[in-house]
Parts: structure tokens; C-alpha cells; sequence
């Protein structure tokens, strides 16, 4: 039915000082998600070192991964799917949640002068259109913390939300 559902959406933008290769390589590795996310929850992914592949599988259910509120309690999970994939610079995450109508997450490692520039963007459609602004307001203060934590762990630089 026409206006039942609402898309959200939101974005950080870091600058970090670290090179875009060392920044990728963490945010394309399960833990160094974990690492951004902590200590608020933590995603789980099936064997294996928790790295993306190289040429992930576009449109394609990669895993199941379930998020545990501080790493224990499960409250949502994500069927993580790349939907786009450029290596060293950019990935597109259009999945399904147990949240989510659709959960579509984009982030950009760019090149600068003294490191780079990390940017997520995030559109999301909730199962719940009640639950639409509350989820909101729960994303935007985990990629606050995401992007806290990736300041930190690669030196300090400015961020700024859109």
C-alpha cells in the first residue's frame, strides 16, 4: 500500500590519518568491524579470517550475521549481500534485517593528503514504520560510535555528520 513505508537515511564522514590501503583492509575484515562497534555490539560471520572476498559475489546473500548487543545478547540479524564492490575505495551493502524492509549501507574510503576520508551513508526501510524514528536515532549514535572508534585507532581527525 502507497505511504506505508518510510526510508531513512543519515551519514559520517571522518577524515583519518592512515593510508586508504590499511583503512580499507580493516573495514573490509569482520573485526576491524567489531573493532568499530565496541563495545555497543558485535557481528558474528561463519568460519573462516572474517575478510570479505577479494570479488565478493554481487547481489548475493554472503552470510548470516547475527548482532549481539555488547557481544551477547542477539538482537537483530543482517543477511550481509554486496550489492557493488570496488576494491580499495568503495563497497555497497544492500541487505535484509530482521529490522530492516532493506538496510542499504555505502562506504567510501577516499585518498588525501594526510591519510583519507571514510564515508558512511546509510538508507534504511523498517519493518515497523513506528519504529522508524527510534531506529534512527539507535543507527546514528552506533556509526557515531563507529566513527569515534576509527578516529581513535587511526590517530585523530575530524568528523562531521550530513
Amino acid at each position: 500500500m502507497p505511504g506505508l513505508a518510510r526510508e531513512y537515511d543519515f551519514s559520517f564522514s571522518s577524515e583519518l590519518r592512515a593510508s586508504h590501503e590499511e583503512v580499507w583492509s580493516h573495514a573490509t575484515h569482520m573485526q576491524g568491524v567489531n573493532r568499530e562497534f565496541f563495545p555497543l555490539v558485535r557481528m558474528t560471520w561463519p568460519g573462516g579470517d572474517g575478510r570479505l572476498p577479494s570479488e565478493p559475489p554481487l547481489g548475493q546473500r554472503l552470510f548470516r550475521s547475527w548482532i549481539l548487543l555488547f557481544g551477547l545478547l542477539p538482537i537483530d540479524y543482517d543477511d550481509l549481500s554486496i550489492a557493488e564492490f570496488e576494491p580499495g575505495r568503495r563497497f555497497l551493502e544492500r541487505s535484509v534485517m530482521l529490522s530492516q524492509r532493506q538496510w542499504v549501507h555505502e562506504r567510501i574510503v577516499t585518498p588525501t593528503e594526510t591519510g583519507c576520508r571514510l564515508t558512511d551513508s546509510v538508507r534504511f526501510i523498517p519493518r515497523l514504520r513506528p519504529l522508524g524514528a527510534l531506529q534512527l536515532g539507535i543507527f546514528r549514535l552506533a556509526f557515531r560510535l563507529r566513527h569515534w572508534n576509527l578516529r581513535r585507532l587511526f590517530s585523530r581527525g575530524q568528523e562531521q555528520a550530513a
